[in-house]
């Protein structure tokens, strides 16, 4: 049966606390180049949605037809609803 030994828990202490800073040290280094990497291919795909729409066929109209809309019986006033009364307020000195 083993025991703990202080010596060993102090060298595990050390190992957790390099193994932190190491870890600290290359995420200050590679991190940033690895979000410059995702913020190139994002705009990458967005100029391709962007590109992909303008150039859609079925946005496109072949041919000029003019849609005509008989708009003689439709309503033309419509009422609006009255939520309550208008109360002019004056200053009073």
């Amino acid at each position: 049966m083993q025991e703990a030994s202080f010596q060993g828990f102090i060298r595990t202490l050390i190992y957790i606390i390099a193994i932190y800073y190491i870890i600290k040290f290359l995420a200050r280094l590679f991190l940033p180049l690895l979000v410059k990497k995702v913020v190139e291919k994002a705009g990458e795909n967005f100029q391709k949605q962007q590109q992909y729409a303008q150039g859609n066929p079925w946005q496109k109209t072949p041919n000029n037809d003019e849609i005509i809309i008989d708009t003689a019986n439709a309503k033309k006033t419509r009422e609006t609803k009255k939520v309550g009364d208008y109360v002019d307020y004056e200053e009073i000195d």
